[in-house]
């Protein structure tokens, strides 16, 4: 049987990066692991009307500096910096150290897979029909220019006694192809029936930016046939 991979997990060093950024000893690694998961889990659930799909962290000596990707900016600022300061104070009173909060936006929500999931679990949460949810969402993901979406969802769908998976799949989604941008979420809808999950899968194109040597390169260092060989 096929399994799936995470597509971003499998891209990342080559089109993908971390979005933990540090340097532990075997002994400070899992302190330091458990409050990467707290510092998320603090600020998706402080943030949690300001659509967050993305947390970046980095540390460097007793520092840390929190990368935020938001939709709704002036939610996680607040009036005059407030709600962002009060969040700095909490923070660093929960990890004991310094630091600092980068706000970074995001210009298309519809294009970011994470808020896509969540924003059809939302609608799964307020009894809005599943088909509906998943159509809108592909709609306006197409409408703003991505080459393939596919969106599934799992669970007891309309309340059924038996759970089963739906799926909507429109364009491209080549998952095997490293190369190929393809950003993935995860989100749950905690509705009466039980958890519906909701899985997505963004292709916006093919990043022509490798890390690696281009085929030119290489072309070019390939030995050459010797002038009059074959003749």
């Amino acid at each position: 049987m096929g399994q799936k991979t995470n597509p971003i997990g499998f891209r990342v060093a080559v089109t993908k990066d971390w979005l933990s950024k540090w340097y532990a000893d075997k002994k400070d690694y899992a302190p330091l692991l458990l409050e990467d998961i707290k510092i998320r889990d603090i600020v998706k659930r402080k943030l949690a009307s300001a659509e967050v799909p993305k947390i970046a962290i980095e540390r460097y000596a007793n520092r840390a500096r929190i990368t935020i990707s938001t939709a709704r900016p002036g939610i996680v600022i607040g009036r005059k910096g407030a709600e962002i300061d009060k969040l700095k104070v909490d923070l660093q009173k929960r990890t004991s150290r310094e630091v600092f909060i980068d706000i970074q936006e995001v210009h298309k929500p519809e294009l970011d897979a994470q808020l896509v999931s969540e924003g059809i679990a939302l609608q799964l949460e307020k009894r809005v029909g599943f088909r509906r949810a998943m159509r809108k969402s592909v709609d306006s993901a197409l409408r703003f220019g991505c080459k393939g979406i596919k969106v599934r969802v799992s669970g007891r769908l309309n309340g059924a006694e038996i759970a089963r998976s739906e799926w909507y799949l429109h364009g491209q989604l080549p998952l095997q192809t490293l190369r190929a941008d393809i950003d993935y979420g995860f989100a749950e809808a905690s509705t009466t029936y039980g958890q519906i999950g909701v899985k997505t899968w963004l292709y916006k194109g093919e990043r022509l930016t490798p890390k690696t040597a281009r085929e030119e390169e290489f072309r070019d260092r390939a030995p050459r046939r010797p002038a009059g060989a074959g003749r």
